[in-house]
């Protein structure tokens, strides 16, 4: 049986929501998706999913890193961030594997003490422009995405300003932003800025088979 992936919706207003590419890159890797909803059965969910992806989403609330609104923000839902929050701890006492897309990538340094930028242009007066289109990164060797040069795409305006505790940062942008993290003593822990689950070059597909494959070892 294909292992089954718990991927996190948003919540817009009333809505859930989730970009149908996620789900679609998951079945193409060789599982099956899950739309996980904010809920109080974190345990039970932890517990019936085989790895669990954190999608993209707008602007965590700096609160969570113990700081004060300091910039023009779209807040995510709390009941969106408490629960992945969460999960991602329960997930991470069974040591299944998880991946963190753009927004779920830095949600998952903040999991660990980590902090963000609130806004990279405001903050990082150097930087390049990371709302649109593509630019280069490094990445660095590692055992869970293929290392060298890279042209990804880039929709985000935060960027991890201080690294979660036992995260290593793997890739890293022309201006020395924060690209992919990992966790190189647990069987698969992933964060990336760009969205794999748009593209279908070699690095993303083997992504997302490489954290299907630890989903299915995890079984």
């Amino acid at each position: 049986m294909r292992p089954i992936i718990g991927i996190t919706a948003d919540i817009e207003s009333s809505y859930l929501k989730l970009n149908k590419q996620y789900a679609e890159a998951v079945e193409n890797a060789g599982a099956c998706p899950l739309v996980l909803v904010p809920s109080q059965d974190i345990e039970y969910l932890s517990l019936k999913i085989d790895g669990l992806l954190i999608s993209g989403g707008d602007d965590l609330h700096p609160s969570y890193y113990n700081e004060d609104v300091n910039y023009n923000l779209k807040i995510v839902d709390r009941d969106r961030s408490d629960f992945e929050l969460a999960i991602i701890h329960e997930i991470i006492k069974l040591r299944k594997p998880v991946l963190g897309i753009c927004y779920g990538m830095q949600l998952i340094n903040v999991a660990f003490m980590g902090s963000l930028y609130q806004d990279i242009n405001s903050q990082v007066p150097m930087a390049i422009d990371h709302k649109r289109d593509y630019h280069i990164i490094k990445v660095s060797d590692n055992k869970f995405i293929n290392s060298g040069e890279f042209n990804v795409n880039s929709s985000h305006h935060q960027a991890i300003k201080v690294l979660g505790q036992d995260l290593k940062a793997i890739a890293l942008s022309v201006d020395s932003i924060i690209e992919a993290i990992c966790m190189e003593n647990y069987p698969f822990l992933l964060g990336v800025q760009w969205h794999p689950e748009r593209s279908d070059d070699n690095m993303s597909v083997n992504l997302f088979r490489i954290f299907v494959e630890s989903a299915y070892a995890c079984r």
